[in-house]
């Protein structure tokens, strides 16, 4: 049996015995603290710990040519009766679809986002030229917050 990586979470007199057990009975070595978890950054603490996404706020900006944009400090634009326009002209379908997926991957940490991707994701089926400058708007205010992670205490 070949097993990649094994988290093991809970009391830490628990954790040792579970870990004497399986060692016991595979060949295995511990490399300690997580750090990274299905595309999350872990950061761990005493009595406290910290999930982001840094890196992927990263490649988005990268693969959507914005690591340079002009960064905004809000997160929407504030006219939402212009997202339900349909005078706009018609956006790339894929792309489009590409970024908001890559967003709404991005919710996982960071809850002050998930309205406005929620908003966007509502125009998968036919975005608008309207609704993309919108979504280049959140990558601008990503730009400002690329640190920002969730602390659990």
């Amino acid at each position: 049996m070949y097993v990649d990586d094994l988290l093991l979470t809970g009391v830490e007199g628990r954790i040792e015995e579970c870990k004497k057990q399986l060692a016991a009975e595979f060949d295995m070595k511990d490399l300690g603290l997580m750090h990274y978890y299905l595309g999350l950054e872990v950061w761990q603490g005493p009595n406290e710990f910290y999930l982001g996404q840094g890196e992927h706020v990263i490649e988005i900006l990268k693969r959507f040519d914005m690591m340079d944009c002009k960064p905004m400090t809000t997160l929407m634009i504030t006219n939402l009766k212009r997202l339900r326009s349909f005078e706009s002209s018609p956006m790339d379908l894929f792309k489009y679809r590409r970024l908001i997926g890559s967003l709404m991957y991005l919710v996982n940490t960071r809850p002050d986002i998930c309205f406005a991707v929620n908003i966007l994701n509502q125009f998968q089926v036919e975005p608008k030229h309207d609704h993309w400058v919108a979504a280049k708007h959140i990558l601008r205010y990503l730009q400002v917050t690329i640190h920002y992670c969730l602390k659990y205490d």
